[in-house]
């Protein structure tokens, strides 16, 4: 099975955009406040009950953030995902390769 991993990450704090370049060619930018409004760890998915569960919004543009968040780091976790120290101090999320290329934000016309 060949999965589909970034190429290339870019984080443009000036921007508040996380940019990733995938190996299927696809080119992705996620706003920082919707990645951290879409959280999978299980404290901000509401507990045990609610994890293995999938979740991920229908776009991740749709997602509103009550402040805007920055990120203060950004490191990846082995070779499957990325792990975002967050302005407000969160930083137990690690998002999967898999998740943030479902995330990938669809841009309406």
């Amino acid at each position: 099975m060949n999965a589909i991993i970034p190429t290339q990450v870019t984080l443009d704090q000036t921007a508040g955009l996380l940019h990733i370049t995938w190996t299927d060619g696809r080119e992705c930018q996620y706003p920082v406040s919707p990645l951290r409004m879409a959280c999978p760890c299980v404290e901000c998915r509401g507990g045990h009950e609610r994890m293995g569960r999938d979740y991920e919004p229908a776009n991740l543009l749709d997602l509103v953030s009550p402040r805007p968040y920055a990120v203060q780091r950004l490191e990846i976790v082995g070779n499957y995902a990325l792990q975002f120290f967050w302005d407000d101090g969160h930083n137990s999320g690690i998002y999967t390769w898999d998740y943030l290329y479902r995330l990938c934000p669809v841009e309406r016309p």
